[in-house]
């Protein structure tokens, strides 16, 4: 049976089931115990007679080599994802489904003010559909609109296998307890079983944040043949995508993260045992001798602590102690704001409703003669790839230019009387009522 047909009674196990008796249990036990030490016996024997168990055993490690006991991790921890009631549901036609139906429309609705209710029912109800419920454990809610505690709607894709995320909230009341996040992880553990590779969304600028937590990204790797013309392209949102990698348990994703820094952790522990016990004499007196030990030059500095016995041993170089300088902190700092600056301006442009053809690069498979017309494209996706990569703009203004670019880039292509034209005048005019930012 598919899952979102299941009824409450049918998930738990069947209490039907025939049940071995005491005298086939104990039956089996013997044989199962018999046959164990019968392997175990023929095991020791082969052991005792092959050459190799003549020779000597290897000598024990010594005592500060790292072993495999060493890295053994303490046992998991139950998931807490075992207690979450869900269910998947579907338009079948049952009065259980129908009622989560209902109650996720009025989620769905409640939670999503702007969007239009009809196109919530025709969705939801739509038998193309499936929606992953959370379901509250509170009997007194069952079979009512408050037993939905938030729910994705999507709409799976096999022979492409991808899925399209329709809607997807919390109710108010229970988005402090980290449901976003488990809703999504469990979706993606029910895609794995789907044979679904990638999610796909679009994302109006309220989501966008919340999907980048979730490990969606606006660059899109899944051939574009693969969805075009299946799913709709929505003027002013964002199109995201996940990778949901079928060996994965994202349901315990944080636990993975903590062995793994773990992990490293034993490994530096151990490749360092050593020197970090290796004391060293103190400094005689003359050890500065020759030096100009009042000079606060950086460089100075940095030259008179490599000098000490035990900096250079313990992996520091000039270069290590030349960026914990005062200068150079300042410098990072006003490379790191310059860099906020630039991404809040990138990201003020495309939030305007007339930013939508700026936000990827011009597919020159679709338009071929582009490159022959635009010797020098650019686009938003581009100059936020360069900001983030750290040494292409090293001024607020040569933004500036690169967004003057890609209006000209606009006009030259598309001509007058061409809805590409007007978004780039448009596009235009807000940047000279903001360019004084630019100069800032």
């Amino acid at each position: 049976k598919k899952i979102g047909k299941m009824s409450d009674e049918e998930v738990q196990p069947s209490r039907k089931k025939r049940k071995l008796s005491q005298d086939d249990a104990e039956a089996t036990d013997e044989a199962g115990l018999s046959s164990s030490v019968a392997a175990t016996t023929a095991q020791e024997k082969d052991e005792s007679s092959s050459p190799e168990s003549s020779q000597e055993a290897p000598a024990p490690p010594p005592p500060d080599t790292p072993t495999m006991k060493d890295a053994k991790l303490p046992p998991r921890p139950p998931n807490v994802y075992d207690s979450i009631r869900r269910a998947i549901v579907i338009n079948d036609n049952t009065r259980t489904n129908l009622i989560r139906l209902i109650g996720l429309k009025s989620l769905f609705a409640r939670q999503l003010p702007k969007m239009p209710k009809e196109y919530i029912a025709r969705l939801v109800f739509d038998r193309r559909h499936k929606s992953l419920a959370i379901l509250s454990s509170d009997p007194s809610k069952k079979d009512c609109d408050d037993e939905i505690i938030g729910g994705i709607c999507y709409r799976a894709y096999p022979e492409m296998r991808f899925a399209e995320i329709a809607f997807c909230a919390v109710s108010a009341s229970q988005q402090v307890k980290g449901y976003g996040t488990k809703l999504m992880n469990l979706l993606k553990m029910h895609a794995v079983t789907e044979g679904i590779d990638f999610l796909i969304t679009y994302a109006d600028n309220y989501a966008i944040g919340y999907f980048k937590k979730q490990g969606f990204t606006k660059a899109v790797t899944m051939p574009k043949g693969r969805y075009q013309g299946l799913i709709k392209d929505y003027d002013g949102g964002t199109i995201m995508e996940c990778y949901v990698h079928p060996s994965i348990d994202f349901t315990r994703v944080p636990e993975m993260i903590e062995a793994q820094r773990e992990f490293i952790l034993q490994r530096i522990r151990a490749g360092t045992a050593k020197s970090d016990k290796v004391v060293y004499p103190p400094l005689p007196p003359d050890f500065y001798a020759g030096q100009d030990v009042k000079s606060r030059a950086e460089k100075g500095a940095a030259e008179r602590a490599l000098a000490i016995p035990g900096v250079a041993e313990a992996g520091w170089t000039m270069a290590d102690l030349m960026a914990s300088t005062r200068d150079a902190k300042d410098s990072d700092k006003k490379k790191h704001q310059l860099k906020s600056d630039m991404l809040a301006l990138v990201s003020k442009v495309q939030d305007q409703q007339y930013s939508w053809c700026f936000r990827d690069p011009v597919d020159t498979n679709e338009v071929k003669d582009y490159l022959d017309v635009v010797t020098d494209p650019i686009d938003l996706k581009t100059m936020e790839k360069r900001i983030r990569r750290g040494d292409w703009y090293k001024t607020k203004h040569m933004l500036f230019s690169d967004m003057m670019k890609m209006v000209n880039n606009c006009k030259l292509y598309n001509g007058e009387g061409n809805t590409y034209y007007d978004c780039a005048v448009s596009l235009e005019k807000y940047l000279a009522s903001i360019s004084p930012m630019f100069t800032e």
